[in-house]
């Protein structure tokens, strides 16, 4: 569950501060020269997330803050838990808490519901996937958020990975007429390892998908009693190949029926554009 600090991460760091700040705090005046320490706390149960960006946002307002950390990134923690400490120029710990605070409280409740749904995938062997529903530059901390809730990460992007969807099947000629030239195209263009996979709203093109080659099939919108059907036919199809099948569109109380159905994974967007922020605090330490 590393993330990577890239140059594009510190710069979106920088700018995300720079979105509070502004001008200047007007506030830093009264703090001017002033130590500080604090810790964060819960404020309800969950999976905790973003305390590795605490120490690298801060210290972008001030190097001498420094971060301890209490509990790591994919944990649980319970309301009312110290999460971490911090100390330094209390100009600083004021400046960057919003920010900070924001980030942890909207990753952690990412991986809350993504924890909350791996948790009934207990024991079946299907992984649950994260989709590219993200928000607009917090793609790569939210899928993090994802993987610290025990999920997986499916493609970052169209550059990861070819999947064939509806749109572009009806543009290259259908499943019956372009599909095996959809797939040699890009297969043709693209580096050897990128995987390509088929969307599939019926079991004939999803046979179809087979049958051209895809390395793996979404299942999109279909009934769990539906893929009881059509799974054993798709293995069979596939003749042993490394076949990866998917179901999308799945309801979260459906979500181990669909599980018992032979599939591999289940991708779906709701713990990213449907969790809500785990409530997260920092409080001053008054022996400052």
């Amino acid at each position: 569950m590393n993330l990577p600090f890239t140059p594009a991460l510190q710069g979106q760091l920088r700018a995300w501060l720079n979105e509070d700040i502004g001008r200047g705090d007007l506030t830093a005046a009264a703090l001017a020269g002033r130590p500080g320490r604090a810790h964060w706390l819960a404020k309800a149960d969950g999976v905790f997330c973003g305390g590795v960006l605490v120490e690298p946002l801060f210290r972008l307002l001030d190097p001498a803050v420094r971060v301890r950390p209490l509990v790591a990134d994919g944990e649980t923690v319970g309301m009312g838990q110290r999460l971490l400490e911090l100390q330094g120029p209390a100009a600083a710990l004021v400046a960057g808490e919003r920010t900070a605070l924001n980030l942890a409280m909207r990753l952690s409740g990412i991986a809350t519901a993504t924890a909350a749904l791996v948790k009934m995938l207990e024991g079946t062997g299907v992984a649950l996937a994260d989709t590219r529903k993200t928000t607009p530059g917090l793609r790569v901390l939210e899928k993090y958020a994802v993987r610290c809730g025990g999920g997986v990460n499916h493609r970052f992007g169209l550059d990861d990975a070819a999947m064939l969807k509806e749109n572009h099947l009806a543009w290259a000629g259908g499943v019956a007429g372009g599909l095996e030239a959809a797939i040699a195209a890009v297969r043709a263009n693209g580096p050897w390892p990128a995987r390509v996979i088929v969307e599939a709203e019926t079991g004939a093109e999803a046979e179809a998908a087979v049958r051209a080659g895809a390395d793996g099939v979404l299942l999109d919108e279909f009934t769990p009693a539906q893929l009881v059907e059509l799974v054993p036919r798709l293995r069979a199809l596939a003749q042993g190949r490394g076949l990866v099948l998917e179901a999308s569109g799945v309801q979260p109380g459906q979500i181990q029926a669909y599980a018992a159905s032979g599939i591999d994974l289940i991708s779906t967007s709701a713990p990213i554009t449907r969790s809500p922020w785990l409530d997260l605090s920092m409080r001053f330490d008054r022996d400052s």
